[in-house]
């Protein structure tokens, strides 16, 4: 299936959306404005091409050639909040704003509160979260009231000291006032924002919590998680998405730890989603208009995407987007209305290079893009995701007509009975595969029965490659006078260990000569070779006139590694192709084969899969 890597830089904005204006926005540019920033360096996005999206023309660092993927996408939503930005890259579109309360909550509603939690409330209008503090923290400490407070996005906060509300009480009542705003009192967030410290010296500690609502419908990660896949939750995505469609998740306690906690799941062997979100950008220097602060936080993600892309699978994607802008320079300390980027990369067999997706509208292409890349069905439009997929303009995509026509259909047990391959046969025809690959004693019937409907393949010196040269010869020429079109023969091992490559290249000469023009290839055991007995035989079999060079029978200690591939498929000398067997368990198996450079796959389980 694979796996998306995707980060979201919490209101690293590209410049103001067509209707910036009537958020107040007009003139923001997150970005822009952190360029200006002392020691601002982000020269691994740039490199990926982050300066080459729309609207970045009048930048000098603009530069000529980019080695990513990069698009830039104006949000759908009414709004520029955190939740409904992350719900949109989700593929959850907020056709109404959430309700904001710029002049404070009212009555009914703080008389609620004050009853739910039992404590009093003050302060109870729009407020700097820092600032809120230094001016309440003194009577709050004082008189145990709650600190209630609001801002231009849709939110609820409620401060309080460790030491006046302990840590799970503050917890409890945020989970009551959760409760309590619904409807029109529906804020997207009730946050609790716990501090320390001692008058005037206050400071906001790490356990900050979200409570949101849920999303209205199914998103990306129920989708993901649905289908049997994993959605790992780093950082406040779990809070954002009420914990719907999310299988495993991890706090963190700034960027850094967002990156080192996602690097850590990295290192899990799943298939399926890894969701981050960094939230300094936004709630450390963008909400303090700290340009300076802004910068160096960018300069400091950037120098750890090297550690991201050095550990990504091979059929691993990264992705790294925002969520809305907060414009450090201008004079609001809100969110502002603008486009986020869309930055991606992977292994250059996967991901195509230098590709700019130009402008979108909708967040939504985000989700619709990775259910694709991850083969996850799902609903489209305004009852499902509400986005359009760029799958192929991003990655190097099969359709599987494609796989099937690199596919050696195989069936290989020494108990396989005609009526068996007869079915092997049948499937091959119907689904259009490069060959069958059957034992010797079956090509006979086999051919009679297809009748040219599809191509032969046979196994020589199957499965140990011990028969001698004379035998091989002669078993070749008995295949291929009954009809067999192409030749898979196993060299012998124990002559490559001992060095003797005259005798491999007169084997495999001789066989080639028995072939008479027919496609020749010859399997070499990758899993009992080093790396340098892979490209020695990466060159004797070019020299000796074959076709392909194959990884395994299947019947050895294992079958293909893309690793083994990658490395037949760099040294293969010109002219000399690469065939991938034994292991090849599944259609996302055999993309990822094909997407480094394989030619061929012999696997009995492929089609089984598209049958299903």
């Amino acid at each position: 299936m694979g796996r998306v890597i995707l980060i979201v830089m919490d209101s690293v904005g590209i410049g103001q959306m067509p209707d910036a204006a009537q958020y107040n926005d007009e003139g923001s540019n997150t970005l822009r404005a952190a360029s200006k920033g002392e020691n601002f360096n982000i020269s691994n996005m740039k490199r990926l091409g982050i300066f080459n999206a729309d609207g970045m023309e009048d930048w000098t660092v603009k530069p000529d050639s980019f080695e990513g993927v990069i698009g830039r996408l104006a949000e759908k939503s009414k709004g520029k909040d955190t939740t409904t930005g992350h719900w949109e890259i989700a593929g959850v579109v907020s056709k109404e704003p959430m309700p904001t309360f710029p002049d404070g909550f009212d009555d009914e509603l703080i008389k609620q509160l004050k009853e739910a939690s039992g404590r009093d409330i003050i302060c109870n209008k729009p407020y700097s979260g820092t600032q809120v503090i230094k001016d309440y923290g003194k009577e709050h400490e004082q008189t145990g009231a709650l600190i209630v407070y609001t801002s231009a996005d849709s939110v609820l906060q409620i401060a309080a000291h460790n030491d006046v509300v302990p840590l799970e009480e503050l917890y409890d009542i945020c989970e009551k006032a959760r409760k309590i705003c619904t409807g029109k009192w529906g804020v997207g967030r009730i946050i609790a924002r716990p501090f320390t410290g001692k008058y005037p010296d206050y400071t906001r500690t790490a356990d900050r919590h979200d409570y949101s609502l849920k999303p209205p419908k199914k998103t990306m990660l129920d989708y993901i998680s649905d289908a049997g896949l994993k959605v790992k939750a780093v950082g406040k995505i779990n809070d954002i998405f009420a914990g719907a469609g999310i299988t495993d998740k991890v706090r963190t306690t700034g960027n850094m730890d967002g990156v080192d906690k996602t690097l850590e799941y990295m290192k899990e062997d799943f298939d399926g989603l890894i969701f981050t979100n960094l939230v300094d950008f936004d709630m450390l220097y963008g909400h303090r208009n700290d340009v300076n602060g802004y910068a160096n936080a960018l300069t400091e993600f950037d120098k750890r995407i090297p550690e991201l892309i050095d550990a990504l699978r091979d059929d691993d994607i990264l992705m790294i987007t925002a969520d809305h802008g907060c414009d450090p320079s201008t004079p609001s300390t809100d969110h502002s209305r603008e486009y986020i980027p869309w930055l991606i990369t992977g292994k250059k067999e996967v991901v195509k290079g230098g590709v700019n997706l130009g402008t979108d509208i909708g967040f939504g292409n985000i989700a619709a893009t990775i259910l694709d890349y991850l083969e996850v069905d799902y609903e489209k439009g305004e009852d499902g995701i509400e986005g359009t997929s760029r799958i192929d303009d991003i990655v190097n995509m099969f359709t599987m007509q494609e796989v099937c026509s690199h596919v050696d259909h195989t069936i290989l047990a020494v108990n396989a009975t005609w009526e068996q391959v007869k079915q092997v046969c049948d499937d091959a025809i119907k689904y259009g595969t490069a060959s069958i690959c059957i034992s010797p004693c079956r090509v006979k019937e086999a051919k009679e029965y297809t009748q040219g409907k599809i191509k032969i393949c046979t196994v020589i010196g199957f499965p140990s490659g011990c028969e001698t040269t004379a035998v091989k010869a002669f078993e070749t020429a008995d295949a291929v006078n009954n009809g067999a079109d192409e030749i898979d023969m196993v060299i012998n091992i124990g002559y490559l260990k001992e060095k003797r490559y005259d005798l491999v290249l007169e084997e495999i000469r001789q066989v080639r000569e028995a072939c008479k023009g027919r496609i020749l290839k010859v399997i070499i055991e990758t899993c009992l070779l080093t790396g340098d007995e892979i490209v020695k035989m990466c060159n004797i079999v070019a020299q000796a006139g074959a076709d392909y060079i194959k990884t395994s029978t299947g019947f050895s200690t294992h079958g293909a590694t893309l690793e083994d591939v990658r490395l037949m498929v760099e040294n293969a000398p010109k002219g000399l192709l690469v065939k991938a067997a034994g292991g090849i368990g599944s259609i996302a198996d055999a993309k990822a084969f094909l997407r480094i450079g394989a030619d061929r796959l012999g696997t009995s389980r492929v089609i089984a899969a598209i049958k299903k």
